[in-house]
């Protein structure tokens, strides 16, 4: 029965609560072959099944398949005969092409499966909404893996033996008291935070009214109203039902008040919102969490009227969106007992274990080869500017002193500690968006991790001699990290260094996804970081690249370049008599023709643009893409001044 009376549609979505009667999810190693046949079996409302495989891109794919074919094939399923699929239209590009397309799916039985309402959809004979089965599956072409859930996998399974055979049994210096003979299991802690925009969408606030909102911090963990807080409640309790632990919902900084019509109903939303869930010790549940969330949030929001965005720069001028991504190592012992790899054994005289340093050095070092897989598209970059808590340089942060945990937010990958908590040591790396393919991000992080613990455990050196090579100053020699370089900053990177002091200590950033893409192909010993073992691939890693050099030109072509020259079009000559409002017309004036317009003898910057595009001259598109922008930005703001001036 499909609902189409909008009063009743009205009815069920406004006294929306959760279902006891409703299975949201059936746990990962609960319930064998008959468990879950027999649990479906209970379940009539559940009548599809989706299997859930993740290209390149981070794009999952969805599909509807009867319950009973699951029911019927349930082993082959799992066999990678029951289905197969097209991987020339999704992100395998030069790997899965026109003329060998076809990729098959292999159900996952290690992770949690979740069930996906259709509230708009009800169930004749239950009454209740119909349900579908996601299982997250892996994808196999000519019979290889490659898919991005098993390069996670694969790339775990490597790390993990590799650190075994690295340290177990050994005497490591400064961790004299681990016991290291004792290891049976490496634990990887893994975890998101989910930042994302909700408004109203017919909503279309100025940036100026966000962007005072914003430094005045009007929005940040103040009290949420109306739809937002019912969405927020909601949202919540379904991604508990789904056994996500949910620890903390709240504002973010981004946002302006909503306004109150006569009625007393919120109208004029334009907020952003945080959502943070239990970790897991699992990556690639953690992954799927993840993409579970998006789903849920985006659907318990559209139900309460509101418009949710993960992009990472919805509305430029104003905070973009982050999915700050946590990792860390631990050891499970053979007695069960859980030991953090990175903490010190005096969390107040230290700040990190031998291991501890050669991790997050690891990851410095090697930045360049994971740093496309990170931010790979114009929307990340978007969001990595200085002036927005988003970090543009590599360098982390430790903290003032080992006894005083601190947080500095202007840096790309900071240290988590609590006195009281040694398994609470790890990293959060500040750049990932909601979009980053967070499969992929996560492998990248934990093999150059590797890299640096090879480093630290191998040379012989003591942690405070470790600290002094990752502390050290731009010029300053040292065995494994880049001597013209810094690497440990305590300070505000954005206001306590001009661009060019950040550059010359810390690395130039790249600024499009092509300049991304250029500084990786110039460390191909970083990238052999990330081809070590059978995780990421050569194959692999040129898809990849293929990948977002193909989407960044199209966006350009068909997305941003249109978008600048339709915005450049909206700023029209006002009528005035004034001499100054007229001086300024003409400076907006010329600079919408350098932009937009061809003349007889000189051609536009969007011209340009799509010519070098067209030609496949990319150092020179990229530059000109930037230069498009500044100039894009610089007129809209000239424009807006000279229209505030215009009085009638």
């Amino acid at each position: 029965m499909v609902v189409k009376d909008t009063a009743v549609l009205k009815k069920l979505i406004g006294g929306f609560k959760m279902n006891k009667d409703l299975l949201y999810w059936i746990p990962a190693g609960q319930y064998g072959k008959e468990g879950v046949l027999s649990l479906l079996a209970q379940h009539p409302e559940i009548r599809f099944v989706s299997l859930i495989g993740i290209d390149l891109a981070g794009n999952d794919t969805d599909e509807k398949i009867p319950i009973e074919i699951f029911m019927k094939d349930y082993d082959d399923f799992f066999a990678g005969k029951a289905v197969q699929t097209d991987g020339s239209s999704v992100v395998f590009m030069n790997i899965a092409t026109l003329n060998d397309a076809r990729v098959d799916f292999v159900a996952d039985s290690t992770v949690n499966w979740y069930v996906d309402y259709n509230d708009e959809n009800v169930d004749d004979a239950t009454g209740l909404p119909v349900g579908t089965l996601r299982i997250p599956s892996f994808l196999i072409h000519n019979d290889k893996f490659i898919d991005s859930r098993s390069i996670l996998k694969r790339s775990c399974d490597y790390v993990a033996e590799e650190l075994k055979k690295l340290i177990a049994g050994k005497t490591i210096k400064g961790m004299e008291n681990f016991p290291t003979g004792e290891i049976q299991d490496i634990v990887f802690t893994t975890g998101t935070e989910l930042e994302f925009w909700v408004k109203t969408p017919s909503e279309k606030e100025t940036v100026q009214h966000l962007s005072i909102s914003q430094r005045l911090k009007e929005q940040y963990w103040q009290r949420m109203r109306g739809n937002v807080r019912t969405a927020m409640e909601q949202a919540i309790e379904e991604l508990d039902a789904r056994g996500m632990h949910v620890e903390m919902g709240h504002k973010e900084v981004g946002g302006i008040k909503s306004k109150v019509d006569d009625g007393g109903h919120i109208f004029d939303v334009c907020e952003q919102l945080e959502l943070d869930w239990l970790f897991s010790t699992n990556p690639l549940q953690a992954a799927d969490n993840e993409l579970t969330a998006r789903i849920i949030i985006r659907e318990v929001f559209r139900r309460n009227g509101l418009d949710v965005s993960f992009k990472a720069k919805p509305i430029i001028g104003v905070a973009g969106n982050g999915e700050h991504t946590h990792v860390g190592f631990a050891a499970r012992l053979k007695n069960g007992k859980v030991l953090n790899l990175l903490a010190p054994e005096d969390l107040k005289k230290e700040y990190l274990s031998t291991i501890g340093y050669g991790f997050i050095m690891g990851v410095l070092n090697n930045y360049e080869a994971t740093n496309p897989f990170i931010s790979s598209t114009t929307d990340a970059f978007n969001r990595l500017k200085p002036g927005f808590e988003a970090p543009v340089c590599i360098v982390t942060s430790l903290g003032h002193k080992p006894e005083q945990p601190s947080r500095n937010r202007s840096i790309l990958i900071g240290l988590i500690r609590d006195l009281g908590n040694p398994k609470a040591t790890r990293f959060e790396l500040r750049a990932p968006n909601p979009f980053t393919n967070t499969y992929l991000a996560v492998s990248c992080l934990y093999l150059t991790a590797l890299d640096g613990v090879k480093y630290a455990v191998n040379c012989g050196k003591t942690p405070d001699e470790l600290l002094k090579e990752l502390s050290k100053t731009a010029g300053e020699d040292a065995d494994y990290l880049q001597k013209e370089r810094e690497y440990r900053c305590e300070k505000n990177v954005f206001e306590d260094y001009t661009q060019e002091e950040r550059d010359a200590v810390f690395g130039k950033p790249p600024a499009t996804v092509w300049e991304n893409v250029k500084i990786m192909k110039e460390n191909p010993d970083k990238v052999a970081v990330l081809t070590q073992g059978d995780g990421i691939s050569d194959a692999i890693v040129d898809s990849f690249v293929a990948g977002i050099v193909y989407r960044w030109e199209n966006e350009l072509i068909d997305r941003l370049i249109p978008d600048t020259e339709a915005a450049v079009k909206r700023y029209k000559k006002l009528i005035h008599e004034d001499e100054l409002d007229e001086e300024r017309w003409d400076s907006i004036s010329a600079k919408r023709i350098e932009l937009i317009k061809d003349g007889r003898h000189k051609k536009c910057i969007c011209t340009k643009l799509k010519e070098a595009l067209k030609r496949k001259d990319y150092d020179m598109a990229s530059n000109l893409q930037r230069e498009m922008v500044r100039k894009a930005e610089a007129l809209g703001e000239e424009y807006r001044i000279y229209a505030l001036n215009i009085i009638d």
